[in-house]
């Protein structure tokens, strides 16, 4: 009889402890709240007293004194007319020569038919059939699907799904031509853009490059006019959109009232590993079929219609360091089968390279007050020597959404950890990563249209994409909205997205 009134005290005297490390933490985030408040509106706020000061002073001034200052300028005519002159001149020279804007009109992820989806059972089945893939190969790919973060419903090309495999330069266009001109007709028919009207096309894509180009491909396909810019990236990983994306502002810099199609995809076909080096499997289980057609333009006249407005482009390079370099890298094993190696370094370098690029992001869209409590903290630690952590900037207060590339569910978990997000910061990714799998550079596209489609996109919200490829690169692209993002007709998410967010297994 004795132990429950023990243990009723027990529960007490631990929700006392509790109850005031809440009201810390409650009391902690409103005085940071008010601390960010304060250090955005600063200048507003010294501005008003002194505004209010001059109005003061202002309407104490007697006629006289006014008829006075009126006769000075009077006096002074030739002091007005230079300075109206160089006024003048300086603001044409500013509207001449500031950089043009660049909005986004639309975009379309290509969408595979179902019959290309690939469950699990099917996957280990027809990899058990082929005869390549030894005991240990087939439970190793086993067990990274289950902790893959990949779902059912993923999508393998055509060739694959044969048996045996059919993995040949035929079937690898084959593979080209249905994402890419998939996507680029669902855009043509979104934006009523006529295809002689594009005037810069950039494909990326890393591992496929035929002669032909797949640039080449596409000009022939839609018969695009004979002086267009087209140009074809190839090997620069998954990080590759956002570069494209980058050459497409810069063109759009220099030619004028023109757009831009940018298409981001990657072939499977040819680059499917047939041996037994487990370095090499991880891309098997992880790469599945996609590809994303954008439209840009710098024409004033597209602002009424597009969705967003390119703010910032970021990228960063580690190619000089050796382990960086080889960390992804595509090479024959011993038996001379090509495939993808993964290094076990991937993550570390991936965390290096991520903090370069925010590194150079973050002055460019933290709020003062988040600068402020960086420096201090830097300065702390070096000059002071004073034993403080590093303090991590608070991204949320920057961005409004997040489309990390879904490359897996390690990258994933690593930067939601990393820059301190929360679940809803990174669904888009992780539910990606689930009903598409890793689609290397398209896959900050599907990741917009999810955030799109679940409609959380408003005007003025700031979206940042970033992504992490071969090389070893880390390339971040900054959007604002420019109105109340709806998601286009025939988005993947169309008929999948009221069974979305999914609970994905540990």
């Amino acid at each position: 009889m004795s132990a429950e009134p023990a243990s009723s005290n027990g529960v007490q005297i631990h929700h006392t402890r509790m109850l005031p490390d809440f009201l810390l933490s409650v009391k902690l985030k409103y005085v940071k709240l008010g601390y960010h408040y304060l250090v955005s509106h600063l200048l507003t706020l010294c501005l008003v007293p002194l505004i209010a000061v001059i109005i003061v002073q202002t309407s104490q001034l007697n006629p006289d004194d006014v008829h006075q200052l009126w006769l000075h300028l009077q006096y002074n005519l030739v002091t007005v007319v230079i300075f109206s002159v160089v006024l003048v001149f300086g603001s044409t020279a500013y509207i001449m020569t500031r950089p043009r804007s660049v909005y986004l009109v639309d975009y379309s992820c290509y969408r595979p038919q179902s019959h290309l989806q690939v469950k699990f059972q099917k996957f280990m089945k027809h990899s058990k059939l082929t005869g390549d893939f030894d005991d240990s190969s087939l439970e190793f790919q086993r067990k990274i699907l289950e902790r893959s973060g990949l779902g059912e419903e993923t999508y393998l090309p055509e060739a694959l799904h044969c048996f045996p495999p059919r993995p040949s330069m035929t079937t690898a266009r084959e593979e080209a031509e249905q994402v890419m001109f998939g996507a680029l007709d669902n855009l043509f028919a979104n934006t009523n853009v006529k295809p002689k009207d594009i005037g810069i096309l950039i494909v990326n894509c890393s591992l496929f490059n035929p002669t032909p180009s797949l640039s080449a491909m596409i000009v022939n396909k839609y018969k695009l006019r004979g002086n267009i810019l087209s140009f074809n990236l190839g090997g620069m990983g998954c990080s590759a959109g956002v570069i494209a994306i980058d050459l497409a502002k810069d063109m759009l810099q220099v030619h004028r009232n023109t757009c831009a199609v940018v298409v981001s995809t990657e072939n499977i076909t040819q680059n499917w590993y047939f041996g037994n080096k487990k370095s090499m499997l991880i891309p098997n289980c992880l790469f599945r079929v996609g590809g994303a057609a954008v439209l840009l333009s710098n024409k004033p006249s597209d602002r009424r219609r597009a969705k967003y407005k390119l703010v910032h482009v970021v990228r960063t390079h580690c190619g000089a360091d050796d382990k960086a370099f080889r960390c992804v890298y595509q090479e024959q094993d011993g038996a001379g089968k090509t495939g993808v190696s993964l290094s076990k370094d991937l993550m570390a370098i991936a965390g290096g390279a991520l903090k370069t690029n925010i590194t150079t992001l973050g002055p460019l869209v933290l709020p003062i007050s988040e600068q402020l409590l960086f420096f201090t903290t830097l300065v702390a630690k070096k000059l002071l020597n004073a034993k403080v952590k590093p303090y991590i900037p608070d991204f949320k207060l920057a961005f409004d959404h997040f489309c990390i590339h879904a490359g897996g569910r390690a990258v994933i978990d690593e930067l939601e950890k990393n820059l301190q997000l929360l679940p809803v910061h990174v669904e888009a990714s992780r539910m990606t990563l689930h009903r598409f799998g890793n689609t290397s550079s398209s896959s900050i596209w599907y990741e917009l249209a999810y955030t799109e489609a679940k409609g959380r996109v408003r005007k003025r919200n700031r979206v940042w994409q970033i992504a992490f490829g071969s090389g070893f690169k880390c390339n971040s692209a900054v959007w604002e909205a420019l109105r109340n993002v709806k998601p286009s007709h025939n988005s993947p998410w169309e008929d999948c997205i009221h069974r979305y967010p999914v609970q994905i297994l540990s």
